[in-house]
């Protein structure tokens, strides 16, 4: 309809018009008139296009060959530029999306790679737009999507992992005998400081055994003794002679 004098402009695009070759301007959404035979319009889509880049083999810092694929999303902001500067702006912005992301990731480790993709999506982002900036395009955002390992680096890393695991649960473990050891020599101080400390844990000892009362307990006969010198020392103190239960014994032959 644009060589009858008549075209429609949708509200996501803009109207490039050319009048005999030479630009004219730009139409808003909406009924436009144009002179018939002498103007042409390009309609240019403002909404934002995603487009995918497609795996490339790329060989890291630490000369590892890996896959990596990404994701960019741009859109136009200048009508004209993007059909004046240029001939066919995806294209363009496709081939230098995989040979920005081809050339950011060769200049990085392996595992900063790895650790620091958002580092590299906005290193890749800046550089685009850079470049196509004077095509009247905005880059939003790049992201690399898949990143894939050769089979023998991804063995490697998994031993590696359980390496890392397998240290941290030693250094657990070594940890707790340590701090067991501390409470056990500090406990080991105050009965050496009191010995009646020793027998009366003998004896809580025997109380919580003693809750199940289907069970026969037997202790040497030194263990008497024990409780003979608790009851004596308690008795000393002045417990009126009130002696704390202790469950019934049987002295071995």
């Amino acid at each position: 309809m644009s060589n009858l004098g008549m075209a429609i402009v949708r509200q996501y695009e803009r109207g490039v018009v050319f009048r005999l070759g030479r630009l004219r301007g730009v139409r808003e959404p909406g009924w436009r008139f144009m002179i018939p035979l002498a103007d042409r319009m390009r309609k240019v889509s403002l909404r934002t296009v995603t487009m995918p880049i497609q795996s490339q083999q790329v060989i890291t810092k630490d000369n590892v060959s890996i896959g990596v694929a990404a994701v960019a999303y741009f859109r136009r902001v200048d009508p004209v530029r993007s059909i004046v500067e240029i001939e066919n702006v995806e294209a363009a912005i496709s081939q230098i999306a995989q040979t920005t992301v081809r050339n950011v990731v060769g200049r990085s480790p392996l595992d900063h790679v790895l650790a620091e993709t958002e580092t590299l999506n906005e290193t890749i982002k800046k550089i685009l737009d850079v470049t196509t900036e004077r095509w009247g395009v905005l880059v939003e955002l790049v992201e690399l999507k898949d990143i894939e390992l050769p089979q023998s680096m991804q063995r490697a890393m998994a031993r590696e992992a359980e390496a890392e695991r397998e240290k941290r649960g030693k250094i657990i473990a070594a940890e707790g005998e340590a701090l067991s050891a501390g409470k056990l020599a500090e406990a080991a101080d105050v009965i050496a400081r009191h010995p009646i400390a020793l027998q009366l844990r003998n004896l809580q000892v025997l109380g919580e055994i003693a809750i199940e009362r289907n069970s026969t307990i037997v202790f040497p006969a030194q263990f008497l003794d024990s409780v003979r010198a608790v009851s004596g020392f308690l008795e000393r103190e002045g417990v009126n002679g009130h002696v704390a239960e202790v469950p019934s014994v049987r002295v071995a032959p």
